[in-house]
């Protein structure tokens, strides 16, 4: 197996241990996708060599549900075209079952910042700030789940001879979860407290790690698990590394090994 392919079996088991954002009861108003998962941890399915994190989560997705005997995945990234202008894309058509389901995946990195929005979720926010958990919540319910009942939508409903009223709507949605280092123990009452991963952290506060060492996965090895057979960095050429990412206004996330040997995810921000 070469680097990348261990690369992305490493992506792999760490994105089947990411748990779901939340459980049995609807946030939003949006179900989570309940299915027995039966989990192959070895990925064999095929990604392409440029990824974009969110493509390669769904590359993941479709291949853990193809493992799954009780689902048939009839569709996947189904453009919804007007003429030629695409109005949206259908994630996944599928069988569990035997009974049609419209699933929309998503795998987000979230931060918990109190002073944005004014509700629990409203404070789940993108590390730079560009993207929110309500943000996306209400583009599925509004956008993307909608797709399916657009007159275009028609045509790939058709091929399967389905019946637009049958099929259920369910969301894949799985979070890593990062809360400022005051708030490390907080329990949430909305969202799975499995999901956090982590904690952040402005400049000012990073002093305290100085004997600490450091690495900065490429964006793609967000989703691995923390590899402790790497070459770690000390707190001053880590400090000149990422500088220049929060300049730019980049939050690096990052792996912190301790003194004892204990290691966490943490995120570097730019505008705490």
């Amino acid at each position: 197996m070469d680097h990348n392919s261990k690369d992305i079996q490493l992506q792999y088991e760490g994105f089947l241990n990411t748990p779901f954002l939340w459980r049995k009861e609807p946030l939003f108003g949006l179900k989570q996708f309940e299915f027995q998962e039966k989990n192959c941890s070895t990925f064999e399915g095929n990604v392409t060599k440029q990824p974009r994190l969110g493509k390669r989560v769904e590359r993941f997705i479709s291949f853990e549900l193809q493992q799954q005997d009780s689902i048939k995945l009839l569709f996947e990234n189904f453009q919804i075209q007007n003429g030629k202008i695409t109005i949206g894309e259908i994630d996944f058509l599928l069988q569990q079952n035997k009974k049609p389901i419209h699933l929309e995946a998503i795998y987000k990195f979230y931060l918990y910042d109190e002073n944005f929005g004014s509700t629990e979720i409203e404070h789940w926010i993108g590390p730079n700030r560009k993207d929110n958990l309500v943000k996306k919540l209400t583009k599925l319910k509004n956008k993307q789940l909608p797709l399916l009942y657009k007159k275009e939508a028609k045509i790939l409903l058709d091929k399967y001879n389905l019946n637009v009223s049958t099929i259920k709507q369910r969301v894949y949605f799985k979070a890593q979860l990062f809360v400022p280092l005051r708030l490390k123990n907080k329990e949430f009452k909305l969202i799975n407290n499995t999901c956090i991963t982590g904690f952040y952290i402005d400049l000012s506060e990073l002093q305290q790690f100085k004997k600490c060492k450091f690495y900065i996965p490429t964006k793609i090895n967000w989703l691995q698990n923390i590899k402790v057979n790497i070459t770690w960095l000390n707190f001053n050429v880590f400090s000149t590394k990422i500088k220049p990412l929060l300049n730019q206004q980049t939050a690096p996330l990052c792996w912190i090994k301790h003194p004892n040997g204990e290691t966490e995810k943490c995120f570097i921000v730019w505008w705490n």
